[in-house]
């Protein structure tokens, strides 16, 4: 599939709107409070109640009874509902761990009960009344302690090329190091929040959703019920990251809650809950090996990832970028799924190229210092243009040497110290690091709607998200792109059921595949709007002022429409696009840090990221997005980390006060820089993702920084001072 076609077919080739640094259209509703979130909607003349989660107190066994008779009697409360009450429940399709019903506990903090009362505050207060009693079993809670019992996951977890083993052995300069990366937290401002209301057989959930039509589907079968029936909606979401990409506790509980107290019910999880109840990032353990001749040229590279989940639940795909980032004849990557009895890992903010290159990304530094070799260079010399395991199978567009130079340039990589350890300004030690950005270009299938009224007023309807991205906007200069119309002319509604379909917000698909989608329609009613004002074909016409225009022939756009609006409704599908040419965007990371030389602090004092993704549909929106990432890749790189408790299986800094993610104070000036290009096999839009691929490489790029500071290689993450301080120079 290619969408390289001229600007008469192609609107948005145009890039009168898109492409254009537009501030966000709902910017003013977020600044003003005027932004509902879930658990926010509120109507004056309906009574709510409140609901507060039970968690289990135990990470694995079983229930052996409830007692709820005193929480029944506190003051106001209305019901408590328990998962021995509620029996076994269906599992969705996107579930791994049980969200409620039934007596096994798979985890700590599983949701047990939920106690409605008239306030929060009652219902907090009553659930501390609950009592229960358990059945205790012995777990699996620790990843290092369970490695040697990890096996393939389900679909198999290898992958390859030539013969690993042969060229790693014959190579004259090798690697083999392992590296590890801990469990990490979402951590996202809002939580999980649902406000739940039946009108007879009819469900209305108000949630915090990354993907409305996954959400929907799945609280369907869990309830048994028909999906027709339910109606989800979540126009404006505070961040997910992944986290919200699959249905959780808490619209479950709110449903189930609402049911049994007869009135809509408000369900959300403390924050305790958000680390314990819902989904992770878990930890890994990785073993990469790399030869090469002493040009410089890769001849041999595996990766090795041990992980672990639930039974039933999937690997870290730590090794997927290296499947695609550099060359080398002799290829093998493998993972290893370990059953644990922690929480669920699942995704979050770029799986598994995040942790992955946490790993490789130090390891292509080591090589690098092993052959003499500029660290730029080396990757640069291992660049390819095909994926290395199916040499048939090229990049739609790649262009990773672009980012390096221009980065290496803009940053004034010239003045990095060659030799680790030998910049000092004052108490500080000083280095550079830089690491390679790569995340695969996810593509799906995406509808919308589209409304023009008599007055010109052109209105989206799709069922995508907006988490803080930006799609309210980038969809608005779609959609005035393609029809001609001023951005104040245009009207968004996304994050509800009753519209069409859409990718949804993950996997840094979103930005792309839904403004494909609303192109997809957006064509559609210029054909309507051809057809209606008697024009030949919608081709050769000129949307542009509000106007239709073909030759010496113009036509305000609103005469198209009679006494109702005129309605167009399409969708975005990418054939075999993926099959044909491998879909990635690329990137370079560089850091500038300092550590203290008496107490090992490591301090940020510069950042650059330059990223080719396609083309770059709002510049001040892709750089909001970039620069959060590189944020969260700093965090990785220094601080975060669930700690586990490794008797009781909990992850024990569990709340924003112990969990460490970077502040204001520990992020520098960033700077951001889009390459210009289009990949126009990617979509009508010929844009691709970026939101992931700024987190990608920035931890190892800090890693990388903090050896050239101090001449110390930290393999295992967070890099703590405590890692750092035995082995920092006298001070003098």
């Amino acid at each position: 599939m290619r969408f390289d076609t001229p600007a008469t077919t192609n609107p948005i080739d145009q890039g009168k709107v898109v492409g254009k640094p537009i501030h966000r259209i709902d910017g003013p509703l977020k600044t003003t409070g005027k932004a509902v979130y879930a658990y926010e909607w509120h109507d004056r003349n309906t009574r709510y109640a409140y609901g507060y989660v039970v968690g289990s107190a135990i990470a694995k066994g079983r229930i052996r009874s409830m007692d709820t008779a005193a929480a029944k009697k506190a003051p106001g409360v209305i019901a408590v509902v328990t998962t021995e009450a509620v029996g076994e429940l269906k599992k969705g399709k996107y579930n791994t761990a049980k969200l409620f019903g039934g007596m096994e506990i798979q985890h700590y903090h599983q949701a047990i009960a939920v106690v409605v009362a008239e306030t929060f505050e009652e219902a907090r207060a009553a659930a501390a009344l609950v009592k229960v009693d358990y059945t205790e079993e012995k777990g699996a809670f620790d990843l290092a302690a369970a490695k040697d019992s990890a096996v393939e996951p389900e679909g198999g977890g290898a992958s390859g090329a030539g013969d690993f083993d042969a060229g790693f052995e014959a190579a004259p300069v090798k690697l083999d190091q392992i590296y590890t990366t801990p469990d990490q937290s979402h951590a996202m401002m809002e939580p999980h929040a649902s406000i739940a209301a039946w009108n007879g057989d009819d469900l209305t959930v108000w949630t915090s959703s990354q993907m409305i039509d996954w959400w929907r589907t799945d609280l369907a079968t869990t309830l048994g019920i028909d999906k027709e029936k339910v109606h989800t909606m979540s126009p404006f979401v505070g961040g997910g990251f992944g986290v919200k990409l699959f249905l959780r506790a808490d619209a479950v509980l709110a449903a189930l809650s609402a049911r049994e107290a007869g009135r809509p019910v408000k369900v959300a999880l403390p924050r305790p809950f958000l680390m314990n109840n819902t989904t992770h990032r878990p930890a890994t353990i990785q073993r990469i090996r790399i030869g090469a001749g002493r040009d410089g040229k890769i001849t041999a590279i595996g990766h090795e990832s041990w992980s672990g989940d639930l039974p039933g639940g999937g690997p870290e795909v730590a090794v997927q970028q290296t499947r695609l980032l550099y060359a080398g004849e002799n290829r093998m990557t493998a993972m290893r799924l370990a059953t644990l009895d922690l929480p669920e890992g699942n995704a979050m903010r770029a799986p598994g190229e995040a942790p992955g290159m946490m790993a490789l990304e130090i390891a292509i530094d080591e090589m690098a210092e092993k052959l003499g070799l500029d660290p730029v260079e080396f990757r640069i010399i291992n660049d390819t243009q095909v994926d290395p395991e199916n040499p048939e199978r090229p990049f739609s567009h790649r262009n990773l040497i672009g980012c390096l130079r221009t980065g290496a340039e803009r940053f004034g990589w010239r003045e990095r110290s060659k030799k680790a350890g030998a910049r000092r300004e004052g108490d500080w030690l000083v280095g550079m690091g830089v690491a390679a950005a790569f995340r695969n270009n996810l593509v799906l299938p995406s509808a919308a709607r589209i409304r023009l009224d008599r007055e010109g007023i052109v209105t989206v309807e799709t069922d995508m998200t907006d988490i803080g991205t930006g799609s309210y906007t980038i969809i608005a200069q779609t959609a005035a792109e393609m029809l001609g119309v001023p951005i104040e002319k245009v009207a968004v509604s996304l994050g509800d059921s009753r519209f069409p379909v859409s990718s949804g917000s993950g996997g840094q698909f979103g930005g792309n595949c839904s403004t494909a989608g609303v192109y997809a329609a957006c064509v559609k009613l210029r054909e309507a709007v051809a057809q209606k004002l008697s024009f030949n074909s919608a081709e050769d016409l000129i949307f542009a002022e509000s106007e239709v225009r073909s030759g010496d022939r113009r036509m305000p756009l609103a005469q198209a429409v009679a006494d109702e609006a005129l309605v167009a409704e399409d969708r975005i599908e990418f054939g075999d696009l993926t099959k044909t040419h491998q879909q990635s965007t690329f990137g370079a990371h560089f850091v500038e840090v300092g550590v203290d030389v008496a107490t090992g602090e490591t301090r940020i004092r510069r950042m650059l990221a330059v990223c080719a993704a396609g083309r770059i549909l709002n510049p001040i929106t892709a750089r909001s997005q970039v620069i959060g990432a590189m944020t969260m890749g700093v965090g990785g790189a220094l601080s975060e980390e669930l700690v586990v408790d490794k008797e009781r299986g909990f992850f024990v800094n569990h709340d924003l006060a112990a969990y460490e993610v970077p502040v204001h104070a520990d992020i520098p000036h960033q700077d951001v820089v889009f390459l210009d290009e289009t990949d126009p096999m990617s979509s009508p839009m010929k844009a691709k993702g970026v939101a992931e691929l700024g987190i990608c490489g920035v931890a190892a790029a800090v890693a990388n920084a903090i050896y050239n500071a101090t001449a110390i290689r930290v393999r295992n993450y967070p890099i703590t001072l405590d890692k750092l301080i035995k082995e920092l120079p006298e001070i003098s």
